[in-house]
């Protein structure tokens, strides 16, 4: 997520409008961004060298910046060369699987919770537990699930997240801690595997650009790109897909179509990531909490 928002840093957002279909593309291609340097670049740092500062550099986010059209979607996956410097990697292939997934529904991945604390001092905790789902081999009569992470690695021979004894696989998981002023101020998670990073950044702009409180800014209509390598099943690719739920309307999808994006409409809660958010100190000893009604989601206080 710090990627795309240091590639965010050089639009004014607000003045764009929430869910506008300028604030959309923008988004959108931001995110495009972001998931092409994940899916190149990202891997056990234990067993590969992943240029964690050169992706976060003021200097690349300018460059790779550049590469968004205002007008159209880009249709092809696009890594940057953060150890060059450059906003494109040359000759950078393709991913290879395209379209539906073949891995049957019932053993696709799902499901994924998470948590978030926070108490009267302002201590905070977040957590996203995840990989545990059925079906699964279970520990003997424990009723232990072993984790279903390992589907996370791929089998590219040479790639930084390629299968191998004792790493550990790239996750999506993403909780989130933000400061303001060095204090306290945010935390967030969510479940919804590859929609995890997008949807957390929608609820933090809705907060910090769009002034909405947590409840708000967890309840508003949202949108997910499935333009990025998928990190489970069988890892496909679908260039240019963008999700919108309905209650965004169908004339700013149709705008969003005029712009090249393959747009699909969800119902008007069908986003499949449900955050939860608490804001701590916003105002003397208060302690805000939103949670997310699209799932099972809860906030509680005692």
């Amino acid at each position: 997520m710090l990627e795309m928002l240091n590639l965010l840093e050089g639009y004014d957002l607000r003045a764009m409008g929430q869910n506008s279909p300028d604030y959309i593309h923008t988004l959108t291609e931001t995110m495009k961004l972001a998931f092409a340097d994940r899916d190149r670049y990202y891997g056990d740092p234990d067993f590969a060298r992943v240029p964690g500062a050169e992706l976060l550099s003021k200097t690349y986010a300018a460059g790779r910046r550049s590469l968004i059209d205002p007008a159209h979607a880009s249709l092809i996956q696009r890594p940057g060369d953060p150890w060059g410097g450059h906003p494109l990697l040359n000759d950078a292939a393709q991913p290879g699987l395209t379209g539906e997934s073949s891995v049957p529904p019932a053993e696709r991945a799902h499901d994924t919770t998470c948590v978030n604390v926070v108490d009267k001092d302002g201590n905070l905790f977040t957590a996203t537990p995840s990989g545990a789902w059925l079906p699964a081999v279970v520990a003997g009569d424990t009723g232990v699930m072993l984790g279903q992470r390992m589907q996370s690695f791929l089998l590219t021979e040479g790639h930084p997240n390629c299968l191998e004894p004792g790493k550990r696989p790239r996750v999506t998981l993403s909780p989130t801690l933000v400061l303001k002023d060095g204090n306290p101020f945010l935390i967030l998670s969510t479940p919804g595997a590859d929609n995890q990073d997008q949807a957390l950044i929608q609820v933090l702009l809705n907060v910090i650009e769009f002034g909405m409180n947590v409840q708000e800014a967890v309840e508003a209509p949202r949108f997910e790109t499935l333009h990025y390598v998928s990190s489970f099943d069988d890892h496909r690719f679908n260039p240019g897909i963008l999700n919108l739920e309905d209650r965004i309307g169908s004339e700013i999808a149709s705008k969003l179509k005029s712009r090249r994006h393959e747009v699909n409409l969800q119902a008007a809660w069908g986003n499949p990531a449900a955050p939860t958010l608490i804001m701590f100190g916003r105002e003397p000893g208060a302690i805000e909490a939103g949670a997310d009604p699209r799932r099972g989601r809860y906030a509680l206080a005692w």
